[in-house]
């Protein structure tokens, strides 16, 4: 289905999913407006976003069964199989985050149904983000997403932590935001144009104005994915948010970050060699750091939040190998890592009270005697981070480890297999201590239990990273169709509009 975005009906069709999500956004902010008091209502708002998230997924799915693509004249958004694989990663991860959110609303006495509103917000901002072919839209996306999360890192306003959480992101978030900004300012001034296609057809020697804001876009773009050293905001605002909403950042906000990233130096970049060596330092920096400083957590939660910024260096290798090897090793391990940390936050919430910063790795001593389930499922996502054999986070790691070699980058990947064996010093203690350590006290695990949709979503993770772990065929295949689409542009003789 080719559509032409000059014509009205084409590009209504071409922004379905958007259209679709935005309607169903507009029902649920009326209705959270009538009815917002009771936890009938909370539960209700949470089962209209969820019909949210799945109808909008099946618009998608249409969008790709059709194989829709825009032709024409040059468009400021996308329609390719890159962007429906990433639409399909962010609806997971959202609908994923609105299952294990049901129980601990309720457990919290969180009673705001604006909550998943918010919820909702952020994903049309991810989704935008990905369907972007022009840095202003991209730019507009990624406001929105941000501003609701911001939100929701606060949602908590009875937690002091909660709302130094949503300061913190706020600030730097903004700050981040600026250089982004300031980033496509210059390029425009480069290249009279911010269609990625245009930049990337018209690109040349490139000049000083045009290096400069290649720069000030990868540092708004790392601040955003947490890349050492730009990470510093993460550890605490992961520790201070709800642990739900936590999940949804680490998992959702950093895809779509990085989705962004990788189409903008593919598109626009793909011929200056200069962003190549500045990612590759920047994953190795992110690779060491974040795992070096894992390894001195004792909350599991700020364990989990410096385990992110270690995969966002892994995820930055796969985006600096580039290529055809390179974007479909971002794919597959960006949905192998949205289910493995969205699982590992899931059973976290089943643990902890208030807000789960408290929870220690040691805390967890015996948790197999006493729910024998979820230390399976917490198990097989603390092996799957590990990149152990079987797992969905093995498959990963091996395909973002051929990428590089094949793009020469063996140093790369000699760092990220030797981060990976360091890896074990804090994800091995915690299996260790539900298999191997007793209970502290025959109380200790009584009250640690998943409602049945909490339990639905871990199920499906762990179903899913071991399947993918086994039989990853339909992975790869599904990575593969969406290569081609986010390739350089070869270059034509173009003039900007």
């Amino acid at each position: 289905m080719r559509l032409d975005p000059s014509v009205y009906h084409d590009l209504l069709l071409s922004l379905l999913p958007e259209l679709v999500l935005t309607g169903w956004s507009l029902v649920v902010l009326l209705f959270v407006a009538w009815r917002h008091h009771t936890v009938r209502d909370l539960r209700t708002t949470g089962w209209l976003t969820l019909a949210a998230l799945v109808s909008t997924a099946v618009a998608t799915w249409w969008l790709w069964w059709n194989s829709a693509t825009l032709q024409g004249q040059v468009s400021m958004i996308a329609a390719d199989d890159f962007r429906w694989v990433a639409t399909w990663v962010f609806l997971g991860a959202a609908a994923l985050t609105v299952l294990i959110s049901f129980a601990y609303l309720e457990r919290e006495q969180l009673l705001a149904p604006e909550y998943y509103v918010l919820l909702i917000f952020g994903t049309l901002g991810m989704m935008v983000m990905a369907a972007g072919a022009d840095l202003m839209v991209i730019f507009l996306g990624l406001e929105l997403m941000s501003v609701a999360v911001y939100v929701l890192a606060g949602i908590d306003r009875r937690r002091a932590r909660s709302a130094e959480a949503a300061l913190k992101y706020f600030l730097l978030g903004a700050f981040a935001s600026g250089f982004l900004l300031y980033g496509i300012a210059l390029v425009y001034g480069a290249t009279g144009t911010t269609n990625l296609g245009l930049i990337g057809a018209l690109m040349g020697p490139p000049s000083v104005m045009l290096l400069a804001g290649l720069g000030l876009l990868i540092v708004g773009f790392a601040f955003k994915v947490a890349a050492v050293p730009f990470h510093m905001w993460a550890p605490d605002v992961y520790d201070g948010a709800p642990t739900p909403v936590t999940a949804f950042m680490a998992t959702g906000v950093k895809a779509a970050a990085f989705a962004a990233l990788l189409r903008v130096m593919n598109q626009a970049f793909g011929r200056v060699p200069a962003w190549h060596e500045i990612l590759w330092w920047l994953a190795a920096i992110t690779m060491i750091g974040g795992n070096l400083f894992a390894l001195g957590q004792r909350s599991l939660k700020r364990m989990l939040a410096y385990s992110s910024v270690a995969h966002a260096g892994y995820l930055l290798v796969a985006v600096s190998a580039g290529g055809a090897a390179g974007t479909s090793a971002f794919l597959v391990y960006v949905i192998a890592y949205t289910l493995m940390s969205l699982g590992a936050f899931a059973v976290l919430t089943a643990k902890g009270r208030g807000g789960e910063s408290d929870v220690l790795i040691d805390d967890l001593s015996g948790l197999a005697a006493r729910r024998p389930w979820l230390a399976f499922a917490l198990a097989i996502c603390m092996l799957s981070l590990l990149g152990f054999p079987g797992t969905a986070g093995f498959i990963g790691k091996w395909y973002i480890l051929i990428a590089a070699t094949s793009a020469g980058q063996n140093t790369l990947a000699a760092i990220l297999v030797l981060t990976s064996v360091v890896s074990a010093g804090y994800y091995l203690p915690v299996i260790m201590a539900m298999y191997m350590k007793p209970e502290p006290n025959e109380a200790a695990h009584v009250d640690v239990c998943l409602d049945r949709w909490g339990r639905s979503a871990v199920a499906a993770v762990v179903v899913g990273l071991l399947v993918f772990g086994v039989w990853p065929n339909r992975l790869f295949e599904l990575a593969r169709s969406a290569v081609e689409t986010v390739q350089p542009t070869a270059p034509t003789p173009v003039t900007p509009p």
